[in-house]
């Protein structure tokens, strides 16, 4: 059986990723200190979740393509980018950065206030103040916006089918891959990168929220919102 398309998956996942963290927290960042069009602004970053993901391809496709603008410039310069694994890494990236942002902005937006005007009135830099104060007080959020948005990559199909096609061992994704055999009347392939997709989506998860229940204490007794019933009764008995 040909593994190629994990092999494509994990690497295109991971790569967005990687842009979609810095990118997500960058805007999010941007939208909270800067109110003005704050409205406009998170729109035009959240639409993509909530567009058919083929409509994302679409418009990927005409700004890429060989009649779009960036696309004449890409061709002026010998460089294709329709059907390449580029174009499959650019769409994981455009469909995974809302949820990155989301996470992030909610995070940010949940700080204490009064610890970034206490740092203000020392004199402390917006830069250390970005470093030291706000990322480290919304890591929860921004770990979780991590793994959505690694997960969402891994399981992108419609933008990615659209924008980059599904070319075996070159743009073929588990997900493009599920789609092929389907067509093809192939149950046992579809099956098996069907239980992979899920095994993998489904660990991924298990293992954030051990990691975040180790980090933080999650779920233990007397903490979090639930609590301990019985002893906050007796408490206030």
């Amino acid at each position: 059986m040909d593994l190629s398309p994990l092999y494509i998956s994990l690497k295109t996942a991971g790569t967005a990723t990687v842009f979609t963290f810095f990118a997500g927290i960058g805007l999010a960042y941007f939208v909270v200190r800067f109110k003005r069009h704050q409205g406009i602004l998170d729109a035009i970053i959240t639409l993509p979740m909530v567009l058919p993901p083929t409509v994302v391809g679409f418009f990927l496709l005409l700004i890429f393509g060989k009649h779009g603008f960036i696309g004449q410039l890409l061709l002026l310069g010998d460089i294709r980018f329709v059907f390449t694994w580029k174009a499959a890494v650019t769409a994981a990236v455009i469909v995974s950065l809302p949820l990155m942002y989301r996470t992030s902005r909610g995070a940010f937006e949940q700080m204490d206030v009064n610890l970034l005007y206490a740092a203000r009135t020392l004199g402390v830099s917006e830069w250390r103040i970005f470093w030291r104060i706000l990322l480290p007080n919304a890591r929860q959020g921004i770990l979780a916006g991590l793994v959505l948005s690694f997960t969402r990559a891994l399981g992108e199909f419609g933008a990615t089918i659209m924008v980059a096609g599904n070319l075996p061992g070159i743009t073929q994704t588990m997900s493009t891959a599920i789609y092929a055999a389907v067509q093809a009347n192939d149950d046992a392939t579809a099956f098996v990168w069907v239980a992979v997709v899920v095994s993998f989506s489904f660990l991924v998860v298990i293992l954030m929220n051990y990691w975040m229940a180790r980090l933080y204490g999650f779920g233990r007794k007397g903490n979090g919102v639930g609590g301990n019933r019985s002893q906050h009764s007796q408490t206030t008995a």
